[in-house]
């Protein structure tokens, strides 16, 4: 047996520790992004399980969506917060892919996606993400998709406009400013499907609505909605 990978490994982890950006603990060599402690402690809101549930209801008279569900609770100091403040802003792509991955295994086997023709992430604009150099809803979205086998279809919905970032605004500031920001490419691909849209936080869903808003436009459209965190803050 060839020890030598293995102890070439160990030996460059020791120069460049591989961490988990949730804890901070060392990963394993067979974990990926996320280490096994943060897999099992992330807490789950399960709502991909209850029709009524609380992502939904936040919805209710603002838009005609299927379903909506998010993975965690997003509070200051969650370990998911951190993740994905991991992807956004330190290019962690691997943590949102595993992220997504996570999460497309429960709505997978939980039925949640049954009916789902694919996902659609929410779109940066063009310029944001030349900058950032990837759409962090996007990263999502591809681990999603892989354990639901649907595709991703990046090429639909496109934000038009350049908005400041929604962080630090109150939530009607948050509505007034995705109001009319996104527009469809082609209605005859979203004809009669029903779309899962992807983000990664869900504060006020007012992005969402504004992308589901105009999927909606068009005949026989269908719209669920999926995040990696619910923020509680």
């Amino acid at each position: 047996m060839n020890y030598f990978p293995d102890l070439w490994d160990d030996f460059i982890s020791l120069l460049f520790p591989r961490l988990c950006h949730g804890c901070g603990n060392h990963l394993l060599r067979i974990e990926t992004a996320v280490c096994t402690e943060c897999f099992v402690l992330i807490p789950r809101t399960n709502f991909h399980l209850k029709q009524d549930n609380p992502v939904a209801q936040l919805f209710w008279g603002r838009c005609r969506l299927e379903k909506a569900a998010a993975f965690s609770y997003y509070t200051r100091d969650s370990r998911i917060r951190k993740l994905i403040h991991y992807l956004k802003y330190q290019g962690g792509r691997e943590a949102g892919s595993e992220l997504g991955r996570i999460y497309g295994t429960s709505l997978g086997s939980s039925g949640f996606i049954d009916g789902i023709d694919m996902i659609i992430p929410v779109p940066l604009h063009p310029s944001k993400e030349r900058k950032r150099g990837f759409n962090q809803s996007e990263i999502i979205a591809e681990g999603i998709a892989g354990p639901c086998c649907l595709p991703v279809r990046s090429d639909l919905l496109k934000r038009n406009v350049k908005t400041a970032t929604q962080t630090r605004r109150t939530r009607y500031d948050r509505w007034t400013n995705v109001g009319g920001i996104f527009g469809v490419t082609d209605e005859g691909s979203l004809t009669g499907k029903h779309v899962l849209l992807v983000d990664d936080v869900i504060t006020t869903g007012s992005t969402l609505e504004a992308c589901a808003n105009e999927i909606l436009k068009i005949e026989g459209a269908r719209v669920s909605v999926a995040a990696l965190a619910f923020s509680v803050m």
